[in-house]
């Protein structure tokens, strides 16, 4: 009898073992009640961890490169922006066209030229869009401003300015051709009288089909001569 209690108690222990093997983990059950192995092998782990990268990249790569794309266009047309707001009311370059002004520019010298709030002053070198009658623009020094009253003697080559012979060290070549403009000349309020510095081949105030040149049609004062290289430096 109690070898019968103990198989009856030996067998009930081991029924128990037997349904306890047969429970399943909760921990381990997802939502649809289907095993899931939550014990990754370190190849495993490594292999999601770099499709997640991969992934990642992918987005934020081409996220990235619309981004700097975008940045860079920005930052080029603000400087576009910046260059045409300088050239427009600061400064020009402009290209000398031929040798009215030798000696001190040459056919294609390259120039600074500045006009914003720019008042025109004796001696000054400036640049004038011409529209009247001549079709490009001009390079030509300033000899006298509204009020004053210009002369030329055409025996000795002297200009006269208000009476006085005014020194002019730049010249090439005496101012012995008057031109068709008729001596002496009153300089009008606004305008001024210009001269190339090549007297003898120098289209100027001498012609009357450039005459007077009025100060709304400076463009500005020559400053820097850039090109050639040799030659860069202020020019006076």
């Amino acid at each position: 009898m109690d070898t019968q209690i103990f198989d009856k108690v030996e067998s009930t222990k081991a029924d128990e073992e037997t349904a306890q093997e047969n429970v399943p983990d909760l921990a381990s059950v997802n939502s649809n009640d289907e095993p899931v192995d939550l014990e990754l092998t370190e190849e495993d782990t490594t292999a999601q961890k770099g499709r997640k990268k991969r992934k990642n990249l992918g987005k934020d790569g081409a996220s990235g490169f619309v981004t700097d794309l975008f940045d860079w266009a920005s930052a080029v047309l603000f400087a576009l922006v910046i260059v045409m707001l300088l050239m427009t009311f600061c400064f020009r370059i402009v290209d000398v066209d031929g040798d009215s002004m030798l000696q001190t520019l040459q056919d294609r010298n390259k120039l600074i030229v500045t006009g914003l709030n720019y008042d025109p002053q004796v001696g000054d070198i400036v640049v004038i869009s011409h529209g009247a009658e001549l079709d490009k623009t001009l390079v030509k020094r300033v000899i006298a401003v509204g009020g004053q009253t210009v002369d030329i003697n055409s025996e000795t080559g002297d200009v006269i300015v208000d009476g006085i012979v005014i020194k002019e060290n730049y010249i090439n070549g005496k101012t012995t051709q008057i031109g068709d403009t008729e001596f002496p000349v009153d300089v009008e309020e606004g305008t001024v009288f210009v001269l190339g510095d090549n007297r003898p081949i120098s289209k100027d105030s001498r012609f009357t089909d450039v005459g007077l040149i009025e100060n709304e049609n400076i463009i500005g004062k020559v400053r820097l001569r850039i090109y050639p290289f040799d030659e860069v430096g202020k020019v006076e």
